[in-house]
């Protein structure tokens, strides 16, 4: 009887979500659209907005479509063609996926205009959307703001960058541009102050937010940028050799051409489905952090065609070539755990290949003698095995998030006339979802590991609100506050008693989330003092064209 109980409720739940409350229309700039509210009843939500169009494959978004009647916006299943699972011969969503979810409060003063976040999701540049199946608003939208979530084309659909008209690059990043521009245009319409807009997102989104930095094309569509495990400095985040990383998913599929032209063609014949299944192997004794990727890159100039990045963003920030704005900027204190843990061939690593492919070392001696020093401070005298993984994962973490970001911040800080924010998330809690499904080794390891930290932004419907709701009402409320004040600790308060300070040149310290609320010096310990060093004598300086 209490089994037959249990399946009623749950059905109950699911069967009220289903049944969706409509909303009185709105007029966007595409036509009339008509959302639902939340089965709390707390807010309203606009579901699969289409902002732009995908005219031509590997091409920046054409217009936003425009509709006769009422556009029911209530499909929350759309997502960019990937992969179902890294590994998949499979794959699920659709090239013409670009759409975006608006969340805003039904009680709402109606003389002024709510801040605006826009969230754009991880995954590598590869997988994940802007569905409120991983990304629940109702935390965010519960602190008096309007959310935006968004899709983008991923994969080589989305950044395969060519150099030619045809395909020049970075068409994600520009599909981003044109959300942005849509949220510009359309917010008022939903309560929300276009004028203050706030970008954030966390690993692929959040090095998206620091290519939005950088750009030209997306100044003025924001207001202030939160940037959480991810940089336009982070090695898997950029491509220095695109044509080549092209001709080598060319060559697994059945042609060997390094021709920009021909690779354009080549792929323009070939499926959806194969584009993203096919992957290029990543050499034995890499790190699994290591895959080649299908990311942001340096585009010519090209006649008609806007680029949206034409300089190595190092160089940018160096020059202070970057759209001013707050900057709340950071990652998590475990990065590595998630990926040491994905990896099958962890026992196959070695060091002196491992190293971020961002590096150019004038020799193999040099290579070398930087990979020892690393494995020693590392592992010790230990060996690389999957018994001592749990030292390892420092290695999937920090050269590839830990220290980029902190590079950033160093560099945005210098230049920036508005503040600049730093963070570690060190919280080991309930809500660490992705450390807590690791084997013990690692998940008896403190601290949170890569993207822990969103599921105290985001609710997760299969995992109750009533866990750890004291550092979700920490985290949203910091990072709300930075969206309507620029500043995550305006005043202190019972629940916030620690001032986080900005970032200065006499004073760089980082805020640290834990049980209690501290500061720590930006560079914390010895190891990213170390990618420092190692940094600033071999960083790669040239794209290849």
């Amino acid at each position: 009887m209490l089994f037959r109980a249990k399946w009623v409720v749950l059905w109950s739940l699911w069967a009220a979500r289903l049944a969706r409350l409509p909303t009185p229309p709105v007029r966007v700039s595409n036509g009339w659209l008509r959302g639902s509210v939340a089965p709390d009843g707390s807010y309203a939500q606009y579901l699969g907005i289409p902002y732009a169009t995908v005219l031509n494959r590997f091409q920046a978004p054409g217009p936003e479509p425009t509709w006769d009647g009422v556009f029911e916006a209530v499909d929350e299943n759309i997502r960019c063609r990937q992969p179902i699972y890294l590994e998949a011969t499979s794959t699920s969503g659709q090239e013409d996926c670009l759409i975006l979810n608006v969340y805003t409060p039904l009680n709402k003063p109606l003389d002024k205009p709510l801040p605006v976040m826009v969230f754009i999701h991880g995954g590598g540049y590869h997988q994940y959307s802007g569905s409120r199946m991983v990304f629940g608003p109702d935390y965010l939208v519960n602190k008096d703001i309007v959310l935006v979530t968004i899709n983008y084309r991923l994969n080589i659909q989305g950044f395969l960058c060519l150099g030619i008209k045809e395909a020049p690059g970075n068409v994600g990043m520009k599909d981003q541009v044109a959300a942005l521009k849509w949220v510009k245009k359309n917010m008022r319409v939903f309560g929300g102050d276009p004028d203050n807009v706030t970008i954030f997102g966390e690993s692929a989104g959040g090095s998206s937010v620091s290519f939005h930095l950088l750009s030209p094309m997306s100044k003025g569509l924001f207001h202030k940028a939160i940037t959480q495990s991810g940089s336009s400095l982070s090695a898997w985040a950029f491509q220095y050799n695109p044509v080549y990383l092209a001709s080598l998913l060319a060559k697994k599929m059945g042609l060997d051409s390094q021709d920009p032209y021909e690779l354009y063609k080549y792929f323009m014949n070939k499926s959806d489905t194969d584009l993203v299944v096919t992957r290029v192997p990543r050499k034995e004794g890499n790190v699994i952090i290591s895959e080649i990727l299908y990311t942001p890159c340096v585009e010519p100039i090209i006649e008609g065609e806007e680029p949206f990045l034409i300089e190595l963003p190092y160089d940018l920030l160096l020059k202070g070539e970057f759209n001013k704005v707050p900057i709340l900027i950071g990652s998590n204190s475990q990065e590595g755990i998630l990926f040491t843990g994905m990896d099958e061939k962890i026992d196959k690593v070695v060091f002196e290949k491992a190293l971020p492919k961002d590096l150019v070392f004038p020799s193999d001696q040099e290579r070398r003698k930087v990979a020892d020093r690393a494995k020693l401070l590392y592992m010790g005298e230990d060996e690389v095995s999957v018994k001592t993984k749990a030292k390892l994962s420092k290695l999937y973490g920090e050269p590839y998030f830990n220290y980029p970001v902190l590079e950033e911040t160093e560099l945005l800080m210098r230049s920036n006339d508005q503040p600049v924010y730093s963070y570690l998330f060190e919280y080991n809690g309930r809500r660490n979802i992705l450390k807590n499904r690791q084997s013990s080794d690692l998940r008896d390891m403190p601290g949170a590991t890569h993207a822990d930290e969103l599921f105290y932004l985001f609710r997760l419907d299969f995992v109750p609100s009533l866990f750890e709701t004291d550092m979700i009402e920490k985290m949203t409320t910091m990072w709300t506050n930075f969206a309507k004040y620029g500043n995550p600790t305006p005043e202190v308060s019972e629940l916030l008693p620690v001032k986080w300070p900005a970032v200065r040149p006499d004073d760089q310290r980082s805020f640290h989330i834990d049980k209690q609320l501290n500061t720590l010096p930006l560079w914390y310990n010895e190891t990213l003092l170390f990618w420092k060093e190692v940094y600033s004598k071999y960083r790669r300086k040239k794209i290849v064209r």
